[in-house]
């Protein structure tokens, strides 16, 4: 069986339903195959631990979609979409049970980190003011193609060159550096390394100090929401928003090839034999390694190409405790109580100890958890009275997990909430535990339990993503687009690689078609060509 369309979407998750809406905005007839059963990759609901316990699977706070034009574009609350928060937005909980808060009030952030250094009530406000500032470009800098000349155009009129200057060294610093010259207690400090681990970067890492500063301003001004009732939420309005515009999703049909003719993606076909051609795009929401080396196949790449994709990185491997509780968490410090997101066990220094151990092939002594406290940010997620919880934390990638040692782990991290929230443990009514394998069984772009698709470092970010290119969803492949995490400006939901590979795909299929086309390919032809002597 052959079905013709403009564009065929390889995967169903959040970025591969924000490129089909988008090219459906544009009259295109568009199809999103999807292998699992059910749509949305990491963004998915279910009763994980206990029934009448909804939990999400994998993300489940969504700091950027909140700020991201993208997804604020599609106007998902026009679909049933209804995003809520917590009453605060994060705690981090010291060894000692201080807690450093972040709330959307910024007078209680303040006041919280004062209690650690009183200078930076005063220091919190100015980096508010400053985010007032240049957040809007920093944003659309961020999420737009590489280069980000627009965006780093309007960062540059609003502080002149001195103050651009100095603001990107401040954001390519490691972040416990920039915690350092910005702050005097280990509170706000400690919010900005901790929120550059969500990235999977390291307190000592180069440009950790982006990530840190980015989440942590978000969570003043935006706040950490959830999807009302799930994660699912959001794919059920996007889902919903591209029918309404005559897209479509087809579950449970695995694309196995990428059909390439004369250097350019014409299809795809499933795993039962099915074909579906695309007059216009192949758009693939997978990681760049499984896209490229699994679906086209090498012998339709450049070799220097294929080179790089065996330099690729993943990024850490993950394992994720589900519980359902009989009662809310009995913190110790009742400023955790109130917060969607919790930050557990250990100051910089532990973080830069158990990311040390990480990067030595060893699971962290005391490993760092991030935690959620579902709930409390959406009372629709239990019964009432009781508390939906998760707890996360990375491991090294690659290492196998027997079901066993996952529930030792498990153990451990229990011991870990216990130490703050006793009596935490007689209240569990239920627990489950996904290792690296689990989550990869859940959604195969998670490669060992790896949630950003391939590392945040700066060796692998901007025009170094997924390997050393031009930083955009167009592939040596004509008319093929990488639109996953693993492409510019990589993780979290905020729909850039899937807004960006649709615009890549409307450029290409555009007034001015030609002349985009032969840019590309110029520009590929120079980037792959093979090296004059040895080659790095």
């Amino acid at each position: 069986m052959v079905t013709t369309v403009d564009a065929v979407v390889i995967g169903a998750g959040p970025n591969g339903l924000v490129a089909a809406n988008l090219l459906a905005d544009e009259g295109w007839d568009v199809l999103v195959l999807e292998a699992a059963a059910t749509p949305g990759g990491a963004v998915r609901t279910a009763e994980i631990a206990a029934p009448g316990f909804r939990a999400d699977v994998c993300s489940a706070f969504y700091p950027l979609f909140a700020a991201s034009p993208v997804m604020a574009g599609l106007r998902l609350e026009d679909h049933g979409l209804n995003m809520i928060h917590a009453p605060d937005v994060l705690a981090h909980v010291f060894a000692d049970d201080r807690v450093a808060l972040l709330s959307r009030d910024a007078d209680r952030t303040a006041a919280s980190l004062g209690t650690f250094a009183s200078s930076d009530v005063d220091a919190w406000h100015d980096q508010i003011a400053l985010w007032d500032r240049v957040g809007d470009d920093l944003l659309a800098a961020l999420l737009r193609p590489f280069p980000p000349i627009r965006g780093a155009a309007h960062l540059l009129r609003s502080l002149g060159g001195a103050d651009a200057i100095r603001l990107v060294r401040r954001f390519v610093q490691p972040a416990r550096r920039f915690g350092n010259e910005v702050f005097a207690g280990e509170g706000a400090r400690t919010l900005i390394t901790g929120n550059a681990i969500h990235s999977g970067l390291g307190p000592d890492d180069a440009a950790s100090a982006v990530f840190g500063w980015l989440l942590t301003m978000l969570g003043q001004t935006v706040g950490y929401p959830v999807s009302e009732g799930g994660a699912d939420g959001i794919v059920t309005a996007m889902i919903r928003r591209l029918e309404a515009r005559g897209g479509r999703v087809a579950c449970g049909r695995e694309v196995t090839d990428v059909i390439v003719e004369s250097g350019m993606a014409v299809g795809v076909r499933d795993r039962t034999g099915e074909t579906v051609l695309a007059r216009k795009a192949v758009l693939a929401d997978v990681p760049a390694p499984i896209l490229l080396s699994r679906l086209v196949g090498e012998e339709h790449l450049p070799s220097r190409l294929v080179a790089d994709l065996r330099n690729f990185e993943w990024d850490d491997g993950t394992i994720k405790v589900d519980w359902a509780l009989d009662a809310p968490l009995p913190w110790t410090n009742p400023d955790a109580a109130g917060a969607g997101t919790v930050h557990l066990g250990a100051d910089t220094d532990g973080l830069a100890v158990s990311t040390t151990q990480m990067r030595n092939g060893s699971v962290p002594t005391d490993p760092f958890l991030l935690m959620g406290q579902m709930t409390t940010s959406d009372p629709t997620r239990s019964p009432a009275g009781t508390e939906a919880l998760w707890a996360y934390t990375h491991v090294p990638n690659g290492k196998n997990w027997g079901r066993d040692e996952l529930e030792r782990f498990g153990d451990v991290v229990q011991s870990a909430i216990e130490r703050h929230a006793p009596g935490f443990t007689g209240n569990i009514r239920a627990r489950t535990i996904q290792g690296p394998s689990d989550l990869e069984g859940l959604d195969p772009s998670l490669v060992g339990g790896a949630i950003s698709q391939g590392v945040t470092s700066i060796h692998q970010e901007l025009f170094f993503r997924p390997v050393p290119g031009l930083g955009r969803a167009d592939m040596p492949v004509d008319r093929l687009y990488l639109a996953g995490a693993s492409a510019h400006p990589g993780g979290a939901l905020h729909g850039a690689p899937g807004a960006n590979a649709a615009r890549a795909a409307l450029s290409r299929n555009g007034t001015f078609g030609r002349i985009y086309r032969a840019g590309v390919g110029s520009a590929h032809r120079i980037l792959y060509r093979p090296a004059r002597g040895p080659g790095i």
